[in-house]
């Protein structure tokens, strides 16, 4: 029913605030049960001295430091610095993170699947190219390309969070080029432990709760241990955009002195205040009209009740109100109907929970048995945007005729009056669908995963060794859910409406679909009602039921993963013992679907049956079933070997036989030195790979629906899709269709991290860590995105013309056609990134034994980002010092902490953000003799956007609570300035929001209790 669509649009944070008030305050009054303390560490690597494993390293070992960078994030940390109640916000603060996937830049996912989820992307060299571990063990994706989504860890368990910046396929192989996040969780953990919390924004909505529990205990003698954790979570989402920072009318606009004369010095494009899409409206807006004077009827835009409306062009219109292309947008004047940028989400609903469970023990001294098993659930509804629609075509013929012909479009006669439309043959409309829901993405995941294994120690050589053995099986079922979504062929069926001529089987003079009243008996739907999009409060709620449905696709990821690995010291040198660790893996994926036939795309084949496109079925959506599967075998070697003088030698390979892409060796060559107590060198050299995934390999297909600019616009030209002798248009919308490629080998990437950790004698408490990183990427997946497929085919590129079709059922003006995109991905990419990681800390005690003050600082100076797509003649760009969005890299990110801890209390300030920068990569920032402006090299007047900077401030108090259990009561204040996030010049959702704070200024209370 669409009434559900429209309860949907009206969801507010209020309904739950009292059962989750009730909820916290029966938490407060709960045993008590305390705050598990963990003291930061005191290098910045993180690593105790005791500590015998590595994150990066397979080697078991005490006191091994290993030569690739190393950040470790302790549980107190965590607690005292998290900006949410979810662990994906607080480590994606950290500046080696770049890029990431979260839910606030998810929302135009809509046909991926990817909405909702938080996946991390070191160095933005993409998701898929870091590993997520939980206990130094792979987890299953939550997605078909393998992306880890956080929200699956059992974060009531999470004891640190380990970060390796650099590449670890030969300790981990495939996806490890970036670097590894370890999740490590408290398998030992004693006692029980509660949460609860509660959080608002400043403007009264993102409401949002968590409550978690865990506890452990142990048995037999301390031989066995249990542990279970459960949460639970739900944030109400803010999905209606209501922050003035998006009301401005911030805009890229075409400079009118490049328009009179291209050759002129001026820039092609500047930036605006006060400007607004003119290409829609909530009720419509005509765009174009047929007969008589051209387009006279332009401008005239639909409000309540169908009530007409002249609209108001601003000083600045582009294209020209008065020329043959839709005007786009408009400075001035009426720049604020469009309500484009006001009904899109800033942040999804979201439902999730989990439960873990571990249960070990110990069968005989050095053998222990395990087994653990996890459930998480989540579902995430999100506002897309309006279900905008262009160059719907309203026929108008004989609307002055009497009696009237089914020819004349029977809402358009009664809305616009007989004498308005003399002379008319059509009019082409555009409308936000203000009467339509929004476009909702409603995605379910269900996430499990078993585990079992024996691990333990015994003596080889006079030295201790370890060993672990473990099966695994992961299970992802994913429901893949739009809501109100457009079907292609009934929307048009609905709008076409005519009055009933006698004998037709209908009332004399109703409105009627025409498919039912016209002389073909072969297209009759009796199902048809007829859609009026000529106002506000105008459409038949029946008609709303008719148009609109909701696609699905059913997909099950399933992981197989067996493991056995050793770590020992078989001999020693004169410099010390020499360590090695040995192991095999067995590691299988697998993909299967269903789609109901009706929500499936109906694809076009070539004479020997390949797909080359398809014909959608719906607006969005248009899923098809992917089917696949491959495995890998692998087995390595890692060793370690002092080679005195405070040398160490780290050397690590792999050998990997994917099923898919054949046989491949990694391999890892680094050293640590210390000549003194205060210094020690490392450098690391490394072959990784990232295979591809199943996504790469076995998608089915799937469509994306947005447009893209006419490049050729500008000089009165247009590519080779639009028929010759039509007038140019400034974009074209299309569809999307993505498949795999089965023929893909593995990435390569080769790199080289290089760095220094200071820990003065003569300061105690301080530590500085500076690395060097060069990461060169090679037959890099990646497929081309539409505008580049459009730019390269209107540069003569017949190839990817090639990859264009006409869509002639949703092209009404053949002018501006609707396309058809193929993509798929290959191995022909090459990515280069370098940067600078800076990890700087001082901890000094204050008021005696019982406090202490912790100032810490991280920052990443990336230095380039290059990506080769690897077309000839593309020009290769790099996207460092650019905040244009997701994909681009700030040339600074940084974040400093400042931490008070006593023992009654602590209070933790943290200051984040990115530097400023430019606009898009390939601009050139010029005021006057500027160059021609082309489509590798556009002109601006002012090519930079700001930057950004956060305040958060936590404050905790400690209590004792009975005897056995120590508390903690916090609030948390998040953005404590109410900073304003990047903002961009562009229409709907102005701002960055991978780099940003969207939601302003928000709140957090809540208490923790653990026992002793």
């Amino acid at each position: 029913m669409r009434d559900l669509g429209r309860i949907r649009r009206s969801l507010v944070g209020k309904r739950n605030f009292g059962a989750a008030m009730t909820a916290l305050a029966l938490v407060h009054s709960a045993p008590a049960l305390a705050q598990e303390t963990a003291a930061p560490a005191d290098t910045v690597e993180a690593a105790e001295a005791d500590q015998i494993i590595v994150t990066g390293s397979r080697v078991a070992r005490d006191g091994f430091q290993a030569p690739t960078p190393l950040t470790v994030l302790s549980e107190t940390e965590i607690a005292n610095s998290s900006p949410t109640n979810n662990i994906a916000d607080f480590v994606n603060t950290l500046p080696s993170l770049a890029g990431s996937t979260r839910p606030s830049n998810s929302r135009l996912n809509i046909s991926s699947g990817q909405a909702g989820i938080n996946a991390l992307n070191l160095r933005n060299l993409g998701a898929e190219r870091t590993l997520i571990l939980v206990n130094g063990r792979r987890s299953v994706g939550s997605t078909i390309t393998g992306l880890v989504d956080i929200n699956t860890i059992p974060q009531a368990l999470i004891s640190s969070v380990e970060v390796v910046t650099g590449g670890a396929s030969a300790a981990y192989g495939s996806d490890a080029v970036a670097g590894v996040v370890n999740f490590a969780l408290n398998n030992k953990f004693e006692g029980l432990k509660i949460e609860g919390d509660s959080g608002i924004t400043q403007e009264g909505d993102g409401f949002n709760y968590s409550f978690s529990a865990a506890g452990g205990m142990s048995f037999a003698g301390g031989r066995g241990h249990v542990l279970l954790s459960g949460e639970i979570a739900h944030n109400d989402g803010i999905l209606q955009v209501d922050r003035d920072w998006n009301a401005i009318g911030f805009l890229r606009f075409e400079n009118p002195a490049y328009l009179a004369n291209a050759n002129s010095g001026a820039p092609q494009f500047i930036f605006v205040r006060g400007a607004g899409p003119t290409n829609s409206t909530p009720g419509s807006i005509i765009t174009n009209s047929e007969g008589g004077a051209a387009n006279r009827l332009r401008g005239i835009y639909f409000g309540n009740g169908g009530s007409i409306n002249q609209f108001v062009w601003g000083d600045l219109t582009f294209p020209s109100q008065t020329g043959a292309a839709v005007p786009l947008r408009t400075r001035g004047g009426d720049w604020r109907v469009n309500d484009s940028g006001r009904n899109i989400g800033l942040d999804p609903r979201d439902d999730r929970y989990g439960v873990f469970g571990r249960l070990s023990y110990e069968v005989s001294d050095g053998v222990e048995l395990f087994a653990e098993a996890a459930y998480n659930r989540q579902e995430v509804l999100f506002n897309a945007g309006p279900n905008l629609q262009t160059g719907i075509r309203l026929n108008a013929t004989g609307c002055t005729q009497t009696p009237v012909p089914i020819t004349c479009n029977a809402f358009l006669l009664n809305t616009m009056g007989a004498a308005a439309l003399q002379g008319i043959t059509s009019v082409t409309i555009a409308t936000t669908s203000a009467d339509l829901p929004f476009r909702g993405i409603n995605n379910k995941r269900e996430v499990q995963r078993y585990l079992i294994g024996a691990e333990g120690d015994f003596d080889a050589f006079g030295k201790s060794a370890r060993w672990d053995i473990y099966g695994q099986y992961g299970r992802a079922d994913l429901r893949e859910q739009l809501r109100d979504i457009q079907n292609i062929a009934r929307i048009n069926a609905a709008r076409d409406a005519a009055f009933a001529p006698a004998g037709s089987g209908f009332p004399t003079g109703s409105i009627q679909c025409l498919i039912n009243v016209d002389a073909n008996p072969n297209n009759n739907d009796a199902a048809c009602v007829p859609l009026n999009r000529l106002g506000l409060g105008v459409a038949n709620p029946a008609a709303i039921d008719y148009v609109l449905g909701d696609p699905y696709r059913k997909q099950r990821l399933e992981q197989i993963m067996v493991g056995a690995n050793v770590s020992l010291t078989p001999f020693a040198t004169w410099a010390g013992d020499v360590s090695v660790a040995i192991g095999a893996e067995y590691r299988k994926e697998k993909i299967s679907g269903f789609v109901p036939d009706e929500f499936q795309p109906v694809p076009t084949r070539d004479a020997a049956g390949n797909v080359i496109g398809a014909t959608n079925r719906w607006s969005v959506g248009n899923y098809l079933p992917s089917f696949g599967s491959y495995n890998v075998k692998e087995a390595y070697f890692e060793t370690v070997v002092p080679l005195g003088f405070g040398l160490e030698f780290n050397g690590a390979v792999r050998a990997t036989d994917y099923s898919t892409a054949g046989y491949v060796t990694t391999w890892k060559a680094g050293a640590t030195w210390q000549p003194i107590d205060d210094i020690r060198l490392r450098v690391t050299r490394s072959r990784d790979i990232r295979a591809p995934n199943l996504n790469d390999l076995f998608q089915a297909g799937t469509a994306n629906s947005d447009s893209v600019s006419n490049p050729g616009f500008i000089t009165g030209t247009s590519p080779s899709f639009v028929p010759a002798g039509q007038p140019p248009q400034a974009g074209y919308s299309y569809s999307g269709f993505a498949t795999g490629n089965t023929d893909l080998a593995p990435e390569k990437s080769d790199q080289w991290n290089v760095g220094a950790v200071f820990t003065p004698t003569f300061l105690p408490g301080f530590n500085l860590a500076v690395d060097y990183f060069d990461i060169k990427l090679k037959s890099g997946i990646s497929a081309f995105s539409a505008q580049q497929i459009v730019n390269l085919c209107f540069l003569g590129e017949q190839a990817f013309c090639n990859a264009i079709s006409v869509d002639p059922a949703r092209t009404q003006n053949p002018a501006q056609p609707y396309l058809v995109i193929l993509t798929r991905p290959f191995n022909a990419a090459s990515q280069e990134v370098r940067g600078l990681d800076i990890d700087a800390s001082y901890r000094i005690p204050l008021g005696g034994s019982s406090g202490a003050f912790t100032l810490r600082g991280l920052a990443t100076r990336y230095l380039e980002n290059r990506f080769d797509s690897g077309v000839p003649g593309t020009v290769v760009l790099n996207t460092v010092g650019v905040n244009g969005g997701q994909f681009s890299t700030p040339k600074w990110i940084y974040r400093v902490s400042a931490a008070y801890d006593h023992d009654d209390f602590s209070i933790t300030a943290v200051g984040r953000g990115v530097s400023a920068g430019k606009y898009v990569a390939n601009g050139i920032e010029c005021q006057t003799t500027c160059p021609v402006s082309t489509v590798n090299a556009p002109t601006y007047e002012r090519n930079r956007v700001k930057g950004a900077f956060y305040v958060d401030l936590n404050l905790t108090q400690k209590f004792s609570a009975r005897s056995n259990a120590d508390g903690e009561f916090f609030i948390n204040v998040t953005n404590l300035l109410n900073g304003n996030p990047i903002l961009l010049p562009e229409t709907g959702l102005a701002a960055n929001s991978t780099y940003s704070d969207l939601l302003g200024r928000s709140f957090r209370v809540g208490v923790r209790f653990k026992t002793r």
